[in-house]
């Protein structure tokens, strides 16, 4: 559906996106993680055909961005993290203008509409001017016009920034249902949402991609067969150090500090020894309070983290 091969951007001498490849295939929710500033906005800017890249091409149904961007953008609908929005217009106007934009024919217009805007709950509100509505519903009027012509690809770059947690909830069930007929990109700085409903992801760091693959295949790796996740209190220093000597323990990661004056680890057993026991005596040795201590698979805020992490940051 869309390809992208060795993508890179450059402003002045700093380098955005590095030698980015990934693909995104046809009617697939497909969630793109990343840190603030890791290239995200500037990857779907460049997809969307918004910014040129420097180097490396993207190509949706073969058709080239540079190419044959009109071909790209018609089969593309993009909401940004701040919803385009003519607030002087009412939602029918501005509906109707991006139609013209978009090319939809008169005669299909007024249908075309009312399926969008009953997709999305716009209803009620369509004589309304766009200044005087909620945040909620301008969100939905940025969704309404990134499905304007029925493309095949939905682009959402934070569609849930800002609202309400029952205006969270809706905005999921939209995304799960525009992903019956659409393929969707989803960014979001909320891992539970992604997890949610996403069928697969795609984590940019520095520039660079780190991860493509599934929720469950980077949750769950073959080679350790049992984990520890703790959260202890004391210095890391000393805690890991112990963690590290404690007999089957194979491997400690830190996923730093997420409570005052406590770290938290993931732990690999080797093999399929149980170490329980011997952490929980080790760290009582040492005087530091085991808080939690619970097998598990990582989640994805924990992969995130591990991928994500900055040079010098604490593990």
């Amino acid at each position: 559906m869309i390809e992208i091969q060795h993508l890179t951007k450059r402003y002045g001498n700093k380098l955005a996106v590095s030698d980015a490849s990934f693909t995104i295939q046809k009617g697939e929710i497909l969630g793109f993680l990343g840190r603030n500033g890791a290239g995200k906005s500037t990857t779907m800017n460049i997809i969307t055909g918004y910014i040129s890249a420097s180097g490396g091409t993207v190509k949706l149904d073969g058709y080239d961005i540079l190419e044959d961007p009109r071909e790209v953008k018609k089969r593309i609908g993009y909401l940004p993290e701040q919803p385009p929005l003519y607030v002087d217009m009412t939602v029918n106007e501005y509906l109707k203008f991006v139609c013209a934009i978009k090319d939809v024919k008169k005669s299909r217009i007024r249908g075309h509409l009312d399926d969008i805007t009953d997709l999305v709950g716009l209803g009620e509100v369509r004589k309304r001017l766009i200044r005087n509505l909620s945040k909620g519903y301008r969100q939905r009027v940025g969704m309404a016009q990134a499905l304007v012509g029925n493309p095949e690809v939905v682009i959402l770059d934070e569609p849930t920034v800002g609202l309400d947690p029952k205006q969270i909830l809706e905005v999921r069930r939209m995304i799960r249902q525009l992903g019956e007929d659409h393929t969707i990109v989803l960014s979001s700085h909320i891992l539970p949402e992604v997890a949610d409903v996403c069928d697969r992801l795609v984590i940019i760091h520095q520039g660079k991609i780190v991860a493509e693959d599934t929720l469950e295949n980077l949750t769950h790796s073959e080679e350790d067969s049992r984990r520890i996740r703790m959260r202890i209190a004391g210095g890391n220093d000393e805690i890991r150090a112990a963690l590290e000597r404690v007999p089957g323990v194979k491997r400690v990661d830190g996923l730093g500090s997420r409570e005052k004056d406590t770290f938290d680890y993931i732990l690999h057993a080797d093999g399929t020894a149980d170490i329980r026991r011997g952490v929980f005596a080790a760290m009582a040795g040492k005087g530091f309070p085991v808080l939690i201590q619970r097998p598990m698979d990582l989640d994805l805020e924990d992969v995130f983290l591990q991928l994500t992490r900055e040079s010098g940051e604490e593990a």
